[in-house]
């Protein structure tokens, strides 16, 4: 009985020795590293220096792509360089941009698509602070010449794509200097040349300068 059982063991050795080591668990495949969050686009500041100080706009090229590289060609042109703010009325704007102190118009490049329905729609409205394009009675005649609110002009947002209603493209806001732009709603007008709402004396736009990126 003792030489049977040692013959089964003998037998069970060799089985026991081809047995498969046990392998070691898989470890655990590492995650991709996360793609670094891409940094905010600095918006473009434009400074516009005034015979009453120096006003800072913010634009909004994601919003009115078309309006802001139009401003900023002119811009980079030196096109508002000796310009004035030809139309003052408090309360309401102060625009320029598009006339010399003589009251002739500076001859400017060919008319924008009006931006404005998309720009009120993503929240960019004429509001107090705010710049925007002016026009003709035309929705799509705006050049060079804009304007800046000085209070809340809603009836100047879009309400309906008619010639009246398709609305003024506001593409940026004052982001410093807004109390030169208040000094300068405070002067006083007068009719001129067949002109409205002209101050007595020059509004001068010295020059218009892109400021760096911050």
């Amino acid at each position: 009985m003792i030489r049977i059982l040692l013959c089964f063991l003998a037998l069970a050795l060799p089985l026991a020795a081809q047995a498969p080591a046990p392998q070691p668990a898989p470890s655990a495949v590492p995650a991709p590293a996360a793609a670094p969050t891409p940094m905010p686009q600095a918006k473009p500041r434009v400074q516009l220096l005034t015979s009453y100080g120096p006003i800072v706009v913010e634009l909004e090229p994601g919003l009115a792509p078309k309006t802001v590289a139009n401003f900023l060609q002119y811009v980079k042109d030196g096109h508002y360089n000796g310009t004035i703010f030809h139309r003052v009325i408090d309360g309401f704007m102060i625009q320029g941009g598009g006339l010399l102190e003589n009251l002739e118009e500076k001859p400017g490049r060919e008319p924008i698509l009006n931006e404005a329905p998309q720009t009120f729609k993503a929240g960019l409205k004429n509001a107090r602070g705010t710049i925007a394009m002016a026009r003709t009675g035309s929705p799509h005649s705006a050049t060079a010449q804009f304007y800046i609110n000085l209070a809340d002009n809603p009836s100047l947002d879009p309400h309906g794509f008619s010639e009246e209603g398709f609305g003024y493209c506001a593409f940026g806001r004052v982001v410093s200097g807004m109390e030169a732009v208040d000094r300068i709603a405070q002067v006083k007008t007068e009719w001129r040349r067949g002109m409205g709402d002209v101050p007595q004396f020059a509004v001068r736009l010295k020059d218009a300068v892109l400021l760096p990126p911050q």
